[in-house]
């Protein structure tokens, strides 16, 4: 909570944190939604926003407010999932190579480099073709989770690296500490923070890409997620048709969303700063 409190005093992160705050409501909405997300002609088709539709009506005839629900739950799941996916791994490798060194170091940093250069877009496209026929959220979240982990893997690694040079590293390898217990139990709390920063920063990426394999057709236009709901505005021809509402409600809420991650990771960053910290400790 102290923590909490303190985070709660940068601007920026109570931005953020709000946003982020009404976006998670919008999204526990959909458990109370009267249509299913998966039905068409429930509701007259092309109407403006309204007082009995917020955001209008689509041409399928759904109301895209109660889609929107759908699609930001599913677009939060699927970023939770791939980012937790890809944390596991960049935690594991950047853990181990850092202090182990040697061989399984350069081992490990070998791949991480080839995931690095690699590129990922177009291996993420070429994948995703592949397993088009049985692409779902946990599908996407395992092909985005196992792709996404190799920069923060080196965040990680050089964190390590630091903390291997400390004198509580020697004192526990002097006493016989298992090199198991020293990483998960004394390093893991030193590379949390940097983990939960990374964390933000991979779900904005993981929702971007979504919207992006989305509107070109790589994943199930049945799942309403952002990237869904934009993919049937522009096959509709929304703007040439004048339905404005139709493409500008997905835009708006991932345009919300990004900018509610971003201000979050912002504000984490800020605090983590060891100069920011010296001046908080200064300013007590």
């Amino acid at each position: 909570m102290k923590t909490l409190r303190e985070l709660l005093r940068d601007a920026r992160f109570s931005l953020g944190a709000v946003v982020a705050l009404v976006l998670i409501l919008l999204a526990l909405l959909s458990f109370f939604s009267p249509y299913n997300p998966t039905e068409w002609r429930v509701v007259p088709r092309d109407m403006p926003p309204s007082w009995k539709h917020p955001l209008g009506t689509d041409s399928k005839g759904q109301d895209i407010f109660w889609q929107m629900t759908f699609a930001v739950r599913n677009s939060l799941a699927l970023a939770i999932l791939a980012a937790a996916i890809s944390r596991v791994i960049a935690v594991t490798v950047g853990l181990v190579a850092g202090y182990s060194g040697g061989i399984l170091d350069r081992v490990l940093m070998f791949i991480s480099d080839g995931f690095l250069v690699m590129p990922l877009f177009l291996i993420i496209v070429m994948l995703a073709m592949l397993v088009r026929e049985h692409m779902n959220t946990v599908n996407l979240a395992l092909l985005l989770g196992v792709l996404g982990w190799a920069w923060d893997a080196r965040l990680i690694r050089s964190q390590v690296l630091s903390l291997r040079e400390r004198e509580f590293t020697y004192t526990a390898i002097l006493s016989g500490t298992p090199m198991r217990k020293l990483i998960f139990n004394e390093y893991s709390l030193f590379v949390m923070p940097l983990v939960f920063t990374t964390l933000i920063n991979n779900m904005a990426w993981v929702i971007g890409m979504e919207i992006t394999l989305a509107l070109i057709g790589l994943t199930n236009p049945d799942i309403p997620t952002l990237g869904a709901m934009l993919r049937w505005a522009v096959s509709y021809q929304a703007m040439l048709l004048g339905l404005w509402w139709w493409i500008l409600a997905p835009i708006a809420i991932s345009i919300a969303l990004f900018v509610a991650l971003y201000l979050v990771s912002l504000g984490i960053s800020e605090y983590l700063d060891p100069r920011a910290r010296i001046q908080r400790v200064g300013v007590r």
